[in-house]
Order: structure tokens, then sequence, then C-alpha cells
């Protein structure tokens, strides 16, 4: 299981070349929910009503995959309305509630879409995710994990499940395929237009 290396000066991280050798095949990132786009906790109001958070980085990461051509899919041992609108939110197509073989499930997704194993990115934290994980030609854990899938994951992130870790496996994936300097430049081109002196023409 490879970590980041380092970050070079301007913080832009450095994957090993292994890892990157796997995700630049991927096609298809396939994700459990709690743990890795939540922080794994349930929190419950006073009515009984389920509440959890989703990290904002993540969103803009699943949708930089996404413009890049890069399917997504999310499945769940859990059901959630919640999990529902963040998906539809995020316009996440395969969507997988309520499954506790979490291979099988992607195996659908598969069947469906006709994506080989090695062109399959898998993103779980617990003993539930480790076949699908294992079947994935990139097996992605988090370091708030379960200990055997960071002994079987490829690449463990940085950053912790709910915290931005899926963030990491998105630019992962397109910095292999040569996409993040893409996905990055309309921010970019945006900070670097001139400033017009106060007194020019529009």
């Amino acid at each position: 299981m490879d970590t980041l290396v380092k970050d070079t000066p301007n913080f832009r991280p450095q994957w090993p070349a292994s890892v990157l050798a796997k995700a630049a095949n991927i096609r298809l990132i396939a994700l459990d929910v709690d743990g890795i786009m939540s922080d794994g906790k349930i929190y419950f109001s006073a009515s009984g009503d389920e509440l959890k958070a989703f990290n904002i980085l993540d969103g803009l990461g699943l949708k930089q995959l996404i413009a890049a051509g890069i399917t997504v899919a999310v499945i769940t041992g859990r059901r959630s309305p919640l999990t529902e609108k963040r998906m539809t939110d995020l316009g996440i197509p395969h969507l997988l509630q309520g499954r506790k073989d979490k291979r099988t499930a992607l195996l659908e997704i598969v069947d469906l879409l006709g994506i080989p194993a090695s062109d399959i990115a898998y993103m779980g934290d617990d003993l539930p995710d480790l076949p699908a994980l294992r079947y994935a030609g990139l097996g992605i854990t988090v370091p708030n994990g379960y200990w055997l899938l960071q002994e079987h994951a490829d690449y463990c992130t940085r950053s912790r499940g709910g915290d931005g870790a899926v963030r990491e496996a998105c630019d992962l994936i397109l910095a292999s395929q040569g996409k993040l300097d893409t996905a990055l430049a309309p921010y970019l081109e945006a900070y670097l237009e001139p400033v017009r002196d106060a007194g020019s023409a529009p």
C-alpha cells in the first residue's frame, strides 16, 4: 500500500509511480458513503431524523471527474434520503443503496457499463467494502478506515474519510491521466487576468 510521497514546494501532491500507473486506466470510480464521503458518524435529531455531513471539497472533485469523462458510482449498505439528495445534486447517475454485498453491486454496474476491473477504482473503509476493493484495479482507502483494508488497498489517502479524502482520490485520477491541469485551469485563468486601473476604460 502506498501513501503520498511528499509535497513539492508549491504543494502539488506527488503520487507514487505505481499508483499513478493504475490510476491512468480508470474509467469508473465507485465509492462507499459512510466513512468515505462522510466521517462515518451518524447523527440523530431529537425527533429521530438521521443527519450526516458531506464535504464540499469532495463534491467539486467528483464534478471535475464527471466533467473529465470518468463515471462515478456510489454503493452504500444503508438507505438514506440525505444520500440520495446529495448524489442527485452532484449529478451522480449510479446510486445503489441498501446493498450489503458491495462486490455484487459493483459487478452489476460493471455489467451495465462493460468496463473491465483494471479500469475501475473502488474506495471504501470497512470490511463490507473489501471484496469490491480487491476486485477493482485500483483500491483506495482512508487512514481512519479498518486496518485490513489498509493492508489490501493500493493507496491510502492522507486525508480522513469525510475530510477531503475523496477529493484527493479525484485529483490522483485526474493527474494520472493528464487532466488535472485542465480541471484547474478555469480557476487559475480567472486569477491571472490583469487588473485594470481604476481610471482605465472598461
